[in-house]
């Protein structure tokens, strides 16, 4: 017990008192600095995005979620490794053997590690062109879903089933937003040859602007959807294009009310939506 008492005030609390301090000093200022920082990036990001009067404001929000989410992630993992290297350094340890060995785990990495390289500039430039942000709907190279979450080095989709896709921005070849500032609804129906075509515009023109006065669905149409042309002469039908505006990711639900309307629109004037026919011819019997 004596020797212990004398280790604690020779050894032990002398330490305490200067490096365990300075350790303590460490982690509450890097805590600190932490906060600060994101506070800064946050308020920084939120006056880039304000000054740019060319976004909407749900635009706004999504690009400023994205960037603040990547340069906070950055802002971590760089001062957790500062922290560690400073905490190493003050219980004693060397840490020129670590930075050293750090060097030439780089340089090795730097040879197998090119593909890592090409997705982290990828992203990088995904990010400046704000091709796309979180909770924009995209498709990429074939694969389609909600953006989840957007890093240096790869992008997060969940698509319509749940499930989880994972693209590493070095293999993104074609990205199509379907969310970025406006959405379209863009629908072909067919009608019966014999139908009164006059009748068919009147009523997909009605049917749209109604749609549009909706209270449940105005604030998301743009452009009432409306009759455009005569899109196609088909086997069985006269194909009629529609087209409207809305706001983005309502163009699916908005698209899913329309058909419903007009299903129940030509059934009341008697339009026809026909289903594909065939006419067989028979041969005259040759005996």
């Amino acid at each position: 017990m004596e020797e212990f008492i004398v280790r604690w005030h020779e050894v032990i609390l002398p330490w305490l008192l200067s490096h365990g301090l300075r350790i303590l000093i460490i982690l509450v200022g890097a805590i600190i600095l932490q906060k600060i920082v994101r506070k800064f990036i946050r308020r920084a990001l939120r006056l880039a995005m304000v000054a740019d009067e060319s976004m909407s404001e749900e635009s706004r929000i999504r690009r400023e979620q994205t960037l603040i989410r990547i340069f906070t992630a950055t802002l971590r993992i760089t001062i957790l490794l500062l922290t560690i290297l400073m905490v190493l350094q003050e219980i004693n340890m060397n840490i020129a053997p670590i930075l050293a060995g750090a060097g030439i785990v780089g340089l090795a990495l730097g040879f197998g590690g090119q593909y890592l390289i090409r997705d982290i500039i990828t992203g990088l430039f995904l990010i400046m062109e704000n091709q796309y942000r979180i909770g924009d709907v995209v498709n990429i190279d074939g694969t389609g879903g909600l953006v989840e979450d957007v890093s240096l080095r790869k992008t997060t989709l969940r698509d319509l089933d749940g499930t989880v896709h994972h693209i590493p921005h070095g293999e993104v070849k074609k990205v199509s937003n379907l969310s970025k500032t406006f959405a379209r609804v863009n629908l072909d129906v067919g009608v019966a040859y014999d139908s009164n075509m006059e009748k068919v515009i009147e009523v997909v023109n009605r049917v749209g602007n109604e749609l549009a006065e909706d209270p449940l669905y105005r604030e998301f149409i743009n452009k009432p959807p409306q009759f455009l042309r005569v899109n196609s002469l088909g086997d069985s039908s006269v194909v009629v294009k529609i087209l409207g505006e809305t706001k983005p990711l309502k163009q699916w639900e908005i698209m899913g009310e329309l058909r419903k309307r007009i299903l129940i629109a030509f059934r009341n004037e008697h339009i026809e939506i026909p289903f594909p026919q065939r006419v067989i011819h028979n041969a005259p019997d040759k005996n």
